[in-house]
């Protein structure tokens, strides 16, 4: 089975349990000045989790592009 298919797989089963599929941000994010690079799914949900914006949805799901560095 090839990765993209592994994707796919994953987005549509959770597609089926109700949640809205949300694209990949991207790697370098342009919104928050904290983080050099995407280095989980959650970046792109973080003013939700702190409740500076809503979404339409309350279920997502997404395959995100990330880099992590060592160091910890």
């Amino acid at each position: 089975m090839k990765a993209s298919e592994i994707r796919s797989t994953f987005l549509k089963f959770f597609e089926g349990k109700g949640h809205t599929v949300v694209a990949s941000s991207p790697l370098v994010p342009g919104n928050d000045p904290t983080l050099m690079f995407t280095n989980s799914g959650m970046v792109q949900f973080k003013d939700v989790f702190l409740g500076s914006d809503k979404r339409p949805y309350v279920r997502a799901a997404s395959v995100q592009a990330c880099l992590r560095a060592g160091g910890k």
